[in-house]
This record gives structure tokens, C-alpha cells and sequence, in this order.
């Protein structure tokens, strides 16, 4: 799909990989619906870019997220494209894993794409085209320590993403989902974490194998290559790919 012209939803759209995504999809000619909690950043951001429409929304709240939707319909007239961006990490041991933390998290990083999803279908089944995507995470694809319960969210939001793709192939809705790797945002400052840690990863003195992280830039990149490609997994390096055939 050709982003020109076209309106385009994206969540958690205040900072990190949203606000480079939303940016950029401006940038190309979109008309962009910025939503996130925090309404006097969209604000802000919202005067740089060009018939963008600020939209406060906690992705937790199933009434809130409709609301979304309908007033985007209502501003714009259609809705063509969906980035399911908002979300949180966690990093908890299997023994230390907070029940009730892991339900939020659940509500946040599965639930709240599901229900943007569902309120955004029907629009596009009746324009007869839509792109989809959602944004997972590499950890999605290893067993790390630690990781259990973000990497099963995520891998719970790839098994909705590749099931409605295959439900709405007859419908023109493309739905793909994307997997960053580590990316320079305050996603690992806002990550739940169980315990402390003593101090923060140096990843600069890991293993000469490790991959320095990426910037928010080069993955919204990578998510307009998918809306463009209609691809069903964009893997943001090519040895992630790799990665899931272990």
C-alpha cells in the first residue's frame, strides 16, 4: 500500500519507535491520528505535522479504543492503516512473574491491539483495502532468561496477527506483524522489572557478537517497508530471521 494520502493510526505514538513511525509515515504523505496517553506531547508533536489529529487513548480501555477509531472515521472519513505500537516490557524471572502485573500487561500488549483491530475491520472491509501492522519484538523469537512473560505476550500478538491475516486475505486487509530488535528509546526505562537490577546492561561490553542496538528511526523504517510490501513477518535484520527457524 501507497502511504500518500492515506490515514493512518498509530498508537503510542509519543515517543520511541510510534513517534519516528508516525513521523515518518507524515513525512510520506500520510494523514496521521496520534495517540497516545500523553496528550500534551501529541500536542506538540501533532503542530509539525500536517493534518495529523491528536487522539488521547489508554490502550488498556476497550471503550477508549473504540472511541478512537469512530472519531478518527469521523475526522477523516476512513481509516486505512493500523499500527498497533503501544505497549510495555516486562522483565521478571518465572518465579518472580507478578500474576496481576502480567494481567495488565496482557490487557496492554494483547488485548488493546486486538480490540483496535476489531474496531478498524469493518471500516476497511467497506473501502475494500487496509494495512495492518503490529509491532512485536524480537525476544518473541528466544527463550531469554527473564523474558518469559513479555516474549509469550508477544508471541501471542504474532498468532493474532497471522490468523487475521489469513481470515482477511479475501478482503484486502493486509495484516503483518514486525519484529524489532533493541532499539534506543525509553522502552527499557518504562519496562516493569521484578527486581532491581544492580546495574544497568553496558551493552557496549558485551560479546564481540552482539549487535549494536538500533535507532526508533531505522525501525519505522522498516515498518513503512512492510505497509508498502504487504510482507507478513518484516524482521528489522535479516539473521532475526534466522532466529525463528530454531
Amino acid at each position: 500500500m501507497n502511504v500518500k494520502d492515506k490515514v493512518a493510526i498509530v498508537t503510542g505514538a509519543s515517543s520511541g519507535i510510534g513517534l519516528a513511525t508516525a513521523k515518518l509515515l507524515s513525512k510520506n504523505g500520510a494523514k496521521v491520528v496520534l495517540a497516545a496517553r500523553s496528550l500534551d506531547k501529541l500536542k506538540k508533536i501533532s503542530e509539525e505535522m500536517p493534518d495529523s489529529l491528536v487522539i488521547q487513548v489508554d490502550m488498556t480501555d476497550e471503550a477508549l479504543i473504540k472511541t478512537m477509531v469512530a472519531k478518527t472515521v469521523e475526522h477523516f472519513g476512513r481509516v486505512d492503516i493500523l499500527i498497533n505500537n503501544a505497549g510495555r516490557g516486562y522483565n521478571a524471572s518465572i518465579l518472580d512473574t507478578n500474576l496481576n502485573s502480567f494481567r495488565e500487561l496482557f490487557n496492554l500488549d494483547v488485548i488493546g491491539p486486538l480490540v483496535a483491530m476489531q474496531a478498524v475491520i469493518p471500516y476497511m472491509q467497506k473501502q475494500g483495502e487496509g494495512s495492518i501492522i503490529n509491532i512485536s519484538s524480537g525476544t518473541a523469537l528466544m527463550a531469554l532468561p527473564n523474558m518469559a512473560a513479555y516474549s509469550s505476550l508477544k508471541r501471542a500478538l504474532v498468532g493474532v496477527s497471522l490468523t487475521a491475516r489469513e481470515e482477511l486475505k479475501d478482503s484486502n486487509i493486509n495484516v503483518g506483524v514486525v519484529y524489532p530488535y533493541i532499539t534506543l528509546t525509553d522502552f527499557e526505562k518504562n519496562t516493569l522489572k521484578a527486581k532491581v537490577p544492580e546495574q544497568e546492561q553496558d551493552w557496549s561490553l558485551d560479546n564481540p557478537d552482539f549487535k549494536p542496538p538500533d535507532t526508533a528511526e531505522y525501525v519505522a523504517e522498516k515498518i513503512l517497508e512492510g505497509i508498502e510490501s504487504g510482507e507478513a513477518e518484516i524482521y528489522v535484520h535479516d539473521w532475526m530471521n534466522q532466529m525463528s527457524a530454531q
